[in-house]
């Protein structure tokens, strides 16, 4: 139940004018607009009425224009690259996830927690691009229910939740940092090519020649460089990152200037990664791919890395926002997520086994190898295993 109105306390000034800034009431009758997915308008769910969200190529190149990255670290982002907003903080996971300033309780849409809002606001470099929203509610529903149907070994009651009309999904735009750089990096290593040698061995009392692979090293080093532009990490830990980072590929090209259009309806996660330690993850991708190139240019069958300097230069960063459609629920104390790509409906997600399902399992295995070798034992008769399994008539 919430406080009565006189008891809660009061909005500052800033979060208010954060708060005009993403109300969009319909022209019509008043209700609060909200924003379609696959569509590029607000939509009116009392009357109908639509209100197209209007943008330039002009206007997106320009808000796509990437940050400086050593300058940002440095602490120096231009003002009109900063934004005050207010957020709730989940104790439970640590998310924290914008609301509406009026609203004073909700529960964690990650973790399903009661929280408490705080009136706060915080200052955080804004979001220069969004990615809207492509699927609806329906959709990834219908995306979350494929996924947990080949899954066999999740329980029944799972299933049965995903395809009760009472589970939901949230959806929420979580931030992500994009980093671009131009990278040259000096290797020395080894390059091991394979050649066989024939031998003679005795086994059993007979002689056998066999084939034996060596490998031959040479000491090798060189230069590899590449260009890294849009590097995705997310910004926020409220997620495991692994299934965060299974929901990948993004179409980033269809990314728009960020307006709080797009956010109408929905809730945007604030970032909890900071700027340098999402650049340091970033820096570990980057090397991730920069070990292949090196292993490219070392040829031969095998190679060993014994050293690498990389040099980054010209670093850009952005923070933008990418939509995922969530459900958290609690099975038997604990809970589970399951997160749907907003954009393609890719599914990733944690789930719980059934342990009556792989006990059911590992008998119907052990009854098959059973089965198997009594039936080799009885010369290939069929009718010795037949009568050997319970419930088992024949007819004549």
């Amino acid at each position: 139940m919430s406080a009565p109105e006189d008891d809660r306390p009061p909005v500052p000034p800033a979060a208010q004018a954060i708060a005009d800034e993403h109300r969009f009431p319909c022209e019509n009758c008043g209700a609060q607009l909200r924003f379609s997915p696959g569509q590029r308008r607000l939509t009116c769910e009392y009357c109908g009425h639509e209100q197209d969200i209007p943008h330039t190529e002009a206007q997106r190149d320009q808000a796509l224009v990437a940050l400086d990255l050593r300058e940002a670290l440095a602490d120096h982002v231009p003002a009109e690259a900063m934004e005050e907003h207010r957020v709730l903080s989940c104790s439970n996971c640590g998310a924290q996830v914008e609301f509406d300033p009026a609203q004073h309780a909700a529960s964690c849409p990650f973790c399903g927690s009661p929280v408490v809002t705080d009136t706060g606001t915080q200052r955080q470099i804004k979001p220069a691009a969004v990615l809207p929203f492509k699927l609806a509610e329906r959709e990834a529903h219908t995306a979350m229910r494929n996924w947990l149907g080949r899954l066999w070994f999740a329980p029944n009651k799972l299933k049965q939740y995903a395809r009760s009309d009472g589970s939901r999904l949230d959806g929420l735009y979580v931030p992500y940092w994009t980093f671009d750089s131009d990278t040259q990096s000096r290797y020395s290593g080894e390059r091991g090519d394979a050649y066989y040698e024939t031998r003679t061995v005795v086994r059993n009392g007979k002689t056998e020649t066999e084939r034996v692979r060596r490998i031959r090293w040479t000491r090798v080093s060189g230069r590899v460089a590449r260009q890294f532009h849009d590097v995705l990490i997310m910004a926020s830990q409220s997620l495991p990152r692994k299934y965060v980072r299974a929901l990948e590929p993004w179409m980033l090209g269809e990314l728009a200037p960020y307006d709080p259009q797009f956010l109408s309806g929905f809730r945007a996660e604030g970032y909890t990664v900071q700027l340098p330690e999402g650049h340091t993850l970033a820096v570990e991708r980057m090397d991730e791919v920069i070990r292949q190139d090196v292993r490219r240019d070392i040829g031969g069958d095998e190679q060993r890395i014994h050293s690498l300097d990389t040099q980054h230069a010209d670093e850009k960063f952005k923070h933008v926002l990418l939509p995922i459609w969530m459900a958290a629920y609690q099975f038997r104390g604990k809970t589970y997520r399951f997160v749907v790509n907003g954009q393609t409906g890719k599914v990733q997600g944690e789930r719980p086994w059934s342990i009556w399902k792989i006990a059911g399992a590992v008998l119907l295995v052990a009854l098959a190898v059973g089965a198997y070798f009594y039936f080799s034992q009885n010369g290939g008769s069929t009718s010795g295993v037949l009568d050997a399994l319970p419930g088992t008539t024949i007819g004549k």
